[in-house]
């Protein structure tokens, strides 16, 4: 009743946003929370310029949403929480520290097919490549806008195509700068994958995507879930390409043929590596070159292996 009745006095929404925030901590105070997250989203638009009062109410909708994940309960977002939250983004598309908040927010909220839906009739993608754009070098912002831009590329519902393509080099982008971080190089390698899906990669993008990938493989062979997200996209550029499958077996740091046996080697108790793996040797063997490659590197026995291993798969 306190913030319906004084909706458009910024203090007063700030101290109330100040007062929830105090119950955050009593895991049993969400349901009282939930009922809440539209009057704070309302507050933060009618007051949209305040920083203060928008990283406050960004703060307490990202711990209110982990909450709710965490309890397995489901948040109505609508088109509304969307809208506001872009136009937060736009308002501050300076503020590193607000833009890093709500871009967790984003990206929690993406993982919703409505919620996705949503971001792309309000049109977000320009702004999260603008942001990446921007703030390349910051970690938490690069994770959270590859993992929205993963979520409305797998979408079932046709995201304009042109923007698509045109998150193609940013991602690479982030890819190279944070090569050694495994958790951002998970986040960006999901979504190049599912744009190689939707086939927006152009010709010229083929090789050095190929390369890039293969970088990542090399850096980062440890983690289960990068390693069957790059052995995909690899499979897809493939797929699309023999020039990819010829930088594939002749990249100048190494072929990629032994960056699948050693990635094999690491993982071959995890049944959802070794199938992105089979997938790629299946992409592998349509071309006659990388053929003879692989017989020569023998990996007729790393296929044999596999289907000892599993054999009813």
């Amino acid at each position: 009743e306190f913030m319906q009745a004084f909706w458009d006095i910024e203090e007063a929404q700030a101290k109330a946003i100040q007062h929830l925030a105090s119950f955050v901590r009593d895991k049993s105070a969400l349901p009282y929370l939930l009922t809440f997250t539209e009057l704070i989203i309302f507050a933060m638009k009618t007051h949209v310029d305040s920083l203060k009062l928008q990283v406050d109410g960004c703060s307490l909708l990202l711990e209110i949403l982990s909450q709710a994940l965490e309890q397995d309960v489901v948040m109505a977002l609508d088109e509304n929480v969307t809208g506001s939250l872009l136009e937060t983004v736009r308002k501050h598309s300076e503020n590193e520290e607000l833009l890093s908040l709500v871009c967790t927010l984003l990206m929690m909220i993406s993982a919703s097919e409505v919620a996705a839906e949503n971001l792309r009739k309000v049109g977000v993608i320009p702004d999260l490549l603008s942001i990446l754009r921007h703030f390349l070098h910051n970690e938490k912002i690069c994770l959270s806008c590859c993992g929205v831009l993963w979520s409305l590329a797998v979408s079932e519902n046709n995201v304009d195509q042109a923007l698509l393509k045109s998150a193609v080099p940013v991602t690479s982008a982030v890819l190279q700068e944070h090569l050694q971080n495994g958790t951002v190089t998970e986040s960006a390698c999901s979504a190049l994958w599912a744009l190689s899906l939707q086939g927006c990669l152009t010709e010229n993008e083929y090789e050095p995507t190929t390369a890039l990938l293969l970088d990542v493989l090399r850096m980062n062979p440890e983690r289960p879930v990068l390693v069957k997200n790059t052995c995909l996209a690899l499979a897809s550029l493939l797929r699309l390409s023999e020039i990819s499958a010829l930088r594939f077996i002749t990249d100048s740091k190494g072929s990629g043929i032994n960056l699948i046996k050693d990635a094999y080697n690491l993982h071959y108790d995890d049944p959802a590596v070794v199938e992105s793996i089979c997938v790629l040797i299946n992409e592998m063997a349509q071309y006659d070159d990388v053929v003879l490659d692989m017989l020569s590197q023998k990996m007729e026995e790393l296929l044999s292996e596999i289907k000892s291993w599993f054999p009813s798969s």
